[in-house]
């Protein structure tokens, strides 16, 4: 993900808390703050679109192209196991490729560092949750949190979520790191990330 990419996403976060953003990036008409997504899968950016281009995609009208509607579903997984793809980082995605190679991708202050993951363990995860048998090539992820909480304790937490949401994550990340350590800015935006993907579920946000 480039790093313009990741400046008009946070440039796009503010944009919906103060008002309506400007334009389609497809077709240039005018957007409200509450909108979909699409993938440029070619750049792998997000870009932002009408109604009447989600409409367009969601029919299939288009689905020959470069260009992919994000889905907008969010679902908390049970069962994951996190271990089982050998991930050394304990905040990661997981994204499907187009040719069905699966990648880890873990947020850092240069952005979403990224790697293949072994097949054997990708596909012993997937059969403990079958939500994941579900999850749509390039446009949604396996998010999953097993980093240390303030008081030492490991969190454990697993989502299936538009891909357009970790890449918010990553620019969260990027945006709040400060020094080698990450400084004290870092975690606290990354929990409110979180709270916010429950609230968005209907879930008490503190857990």
């Amino acid at each position: 993900m480039s790093t313009g990419a990741l400046e008009r996403i946070i440039r796009r976060g503010r944009e919906q808390a103060t008002g309506p953003a400007e334009r389609c990036e497809l077709c240039r008409s005018g957007i409200v703050a509450t909108h979909r997504h699409m993938l440029d899968t070619d750049k792998g950016e997000v870009l932002c679109v009408c109604t009447a281009c989600t409409v367009l995609f969601n029919r299939g009208a288009a689905s020959e192209g470069h260009y992919r509607l994000i889905p907008d579903r969010r679902v908390r997984l049970r069962g994951v196991e996190p271990r089982l793809l050998g991930v050394p980082v304990g905040l990661a995605f997981f994204v499907i490729g187009a040719d069905g190679t699966v990648f880890a991708n873990y947020p850092s202050p240069a952005g979403a560092t990224q790697w293949d993951i072994d097949r054997t363990g990708w596909t012993q995860v997937v059969s403990s949750c079958p939500e994941l048998q579900t999850m749509a090539e390039q446009v949604e992820a396996l998010l999953v949190d097993t980093t240390m909480d303030g008081d030492g304790r490991a969190r454990r937490e697993a989502w299936l979520v538009p891909i357009d949401d970790c890449f918010r994550l990553v620019a969260v990340v990027r945006k709040e790191w400060k020094g080698l350590s990450g400084g004290d800015r870092v975690r606290p935006a990354i929990d409110q990330f979180f709270q916010d993907l429950r609230r968005s579920h209907g879930q008490d946000p503190r857990r």
